[in-house]
């Protein structure tokens, strides 16, 4: 079982994997990522449906003899979503301790509310089951404001959806953030038996197209020497807590985007912090965050300092 920052009311034994379902493919491949880490971490499953019934009698707005069928035949399909999602939890892993809620709220809000104290919240990134149930809305919304770690799964695009190989990779941008992103990509590389990669990068900036020149001066060898030494200060720590993880820092200056997109590619989990550099309480995902939810070619964790 995870074990890092024990006072961490997410890290309590009681804390369950949640996962958001919608019936929707993405939405069936976040239950199977979600029922292997339940199964690997001997935590419990608690798979999650939001209804959003508030949207549903503002939608159909004067057409009141309406409403109790509507949501009537949305209640019905909800207890089929969840239904159909605890069977393929179960069939992921046959053992595991499942417990399923139907929520008359969004899917966004309830899982934002799972969040608080959840081991972490699950949901995948596509869903298809329309403008109410569809938590490709919610994505974004639950990925910003969730607390802990959020995770969308995310397909690798191959025969095999989800990567049971290749490294972890933790995006380190020198922010605070970036702390809670490290100690989180520690434990998972631990949890996974595998190896992390550490892509540190100092500015956000294209240099190649930075006043159409190719190369401003503004970076030399000291400057990527400095950060070297910054990046191994950063990680002997955690080196230490955690001595089964080979580590391999990688320093880059420009486009930490393109990095982690493209080790993505190869890699079984990327973990990311809520906010980058300047980031504030409230601010959505940074963009580098923002883009890997939406474009990585594996699950994306990203992670909220408490």
């Amino acid at each position: 079982m995870d074990t890092y920052q024990n006072d961490n009311p997410h890290q309590l034994a009681s804390a369950a994997v949640v996962v958001g379902v919608d019936g929707s493919e993405g939405s069936d491949l976040a239950v199977r990522w979600a029922a292997e880490t339940a199964a690997r971490r001997e935590r419990p499953l608690r798979i999650v449906h939001g209804l959003d019934i508030t949207a549903t009698r503002s939608l159909l707005g004067s057409y009141d003899v309406m409403v109790p069928s509507v949501i009537d035949a949305i209640r019905t399909r909800g207890m089929k979503v969840v239904a159909d999602a605890r069977r393929l939890a179960h069939e992921v892993a046959p053992s595991l301790d499942i417990a399923t809620e139907i929520s008359e709220t969004s899917a966004a809000r309830v899982l934002i509310h799972h969040s608080k104290t959840a081991n972490l919240v699950a949901l995948g990134a596509t869903g298809t089951a329309g403008t109410i149930a569809h938590l490709g809305s919610t994505l974004l919304a639950v990925a910003s404001h969730g607390h802990g770690n959020v995770v969308v799964v995310r397909t690798a695009g191959t025969e095999q959806p989800l990567r049971h190989d290749g490294p972890v990779v933790v995006g380190i941008d020198g922010s605070p953030v970036s702390e809670t992103a490290i100690a989180a990509a520690f434990a998972e590389a631990s949890n996974r038996k595998t190896d992390l990669i550490a892509v540190h990068s100092w500015s956000d900036w294209h240099f190649g197209e930075f006043a159409g020149h190719l190369n401003v001066g503004l970076v030399g060898p000291d400057q990527e020497t400095a950060e070297d030494a910054i990046l191994a200060e950063r990680l002997a720590g955690w080196s230490e807590k955690y001595p089964d993880v080979t580590v391999t820092p990688e320093v880059c200056a420009p486009s930490p985007r393109d990095q982690l997109m493209s080790r993505s590619k190869s890699a079984q989990l990327i973990v990311v912090g809520s906010r980058g550099r300047g980031g504030f309480t409230g601010l959505l995902l940074g963009s580098t965050s923002n883009f890997l939810v939406q474009h990585a070619h594996c699950p994306v964790m990203v992670t909220h300092p408490a």
